[in-house]
């Protein structure tokens, strides 16, 4: 199987954002939506890499789909339909390669705050703690070692960068960003949905340390959640039987492609700007297979 890298659809304002691309859709319903189809590729430290993983779009496609219709019975989300055959005047070629890497959503006006909860204390959380003994402004107890839990998770908002890497702010940066009524309702939610699949991962066998959430307003100023939800792309998932507190873990996401791009650096072979690097077949299977592994834990 190729990896699918780009589309070329016949659809109007086509986006193309590191992993998705992004199009203007009538809804079934008649209102304004966005296709957002799932490609194969690869972005590690805001980079594109070389080649894809084949069919890891379909994969985060159907944990989306699993995640949306687990919550929607408490949270208001965007997607409406998975279905390609919604979107009239396609070939039937494209039909064909959208089969399970799309989402039809409903457009919103995307509030420009990457929405962060933080279960575990790892990643550049753990590094902001050793320097401040907090994060994003909020106190941690001392003594606390790398990928320890946080007893009570943590909401960590961060910019949401057009260019360059995001920055974590405090929740007051981001109420001065979008308002104090938004950041609130968005933090409950967030938190919300955090603890709600936290919960039922765990019972399968999946720590979810941190997950990263966004959020829109739809023309009548409903917020709902968009983007994807609780993905290895957007999250951290461990394996709940492997978890030691004072180390990197063994992981089902993104992370075992960070760690081979970040020993290309280490050996100077590459500076974490563009061309991105190929990654050897090797890579690509073992983390189609982490992927797998997780998805059909929780989506089966």
């Amino acid at each position: 199987m190729d990896a699918l890298l780009t589309t070329d659809l016949p659809l109007p304002n086509r986006r193309v954002g590191k992993v998705r691309d992004v199009y203007d859709v009538e809804l079934p319903d008649g209102g304004d939506g966005v296709l957002i189809v799932a490609s194969d590729r690869v972005s590690v430290f805001d980079v594109v890499l070389a080649n894809g993983i084949p069919g890891k779009g379909k994969l985060l496609t159907r944990l989306s789909r699993f995640w949306f219709e687990f919550l929607t019975d408490e949270f208001d989300h965007h997607l409406v339909s998975t279905n390609p055959r919604d979107i009239p005047g396609l070939s039937d070629a494209d039909y064909v390669a959208l089969e399970g890497r799309i989402m039809i959503c409903r457009k919103t006006r995307v509030v420009p705050i990457e929405c962060i909860v933080r279960g575990y204390l790892t990643g550049s959380g753990y590094k902001e703690y050793l320097a401040e003994g907090s994060v994003c402004g909020i106190s941690l107890p001392g003594g606390m070692v790398n990928s320890d839990k946080i007893e009570s998770p943590i909401f960590t908002p961060s910019t949401k960068a057009e260019e360059g890497h995001d920055e974590n702010i405090s929740f007051d940066e981001a109420c001065e960003q979008v308002g104090v009524e938004t950041m609130t309702a968005i933090r409950q939610t967030a938190m919300n949905v955090y603890l709600r699949g936290r919960d039922y991962a765990l019972e399968r066998g999946i720590i979810i340390a941190d997950t990263k959430f966004e959020f829109g307003w739809t023309a009548d100023n409903q917020l709902l959640l968009i983007d994807e939800v609780l993905t290895p792309d957007s999250s951290r998932f461990w394996p709940a039987d492997e978890w030691q507190p004072g180390q990197e873990q063994n992981s089902f996401d993104k992370q075992y492609v960070r760690n081979y791009t970040e020993e290309l650096v280490s050996q100077g072979r590459w500076d974490k700007t563009e061309p991105g690097p190929e990654l050897p077949d090797e890579i690509i299977e073992n983390t189609l297979a982490r992927y797998e592994e997780a998805i059909n834990r929780l989506a089966s």
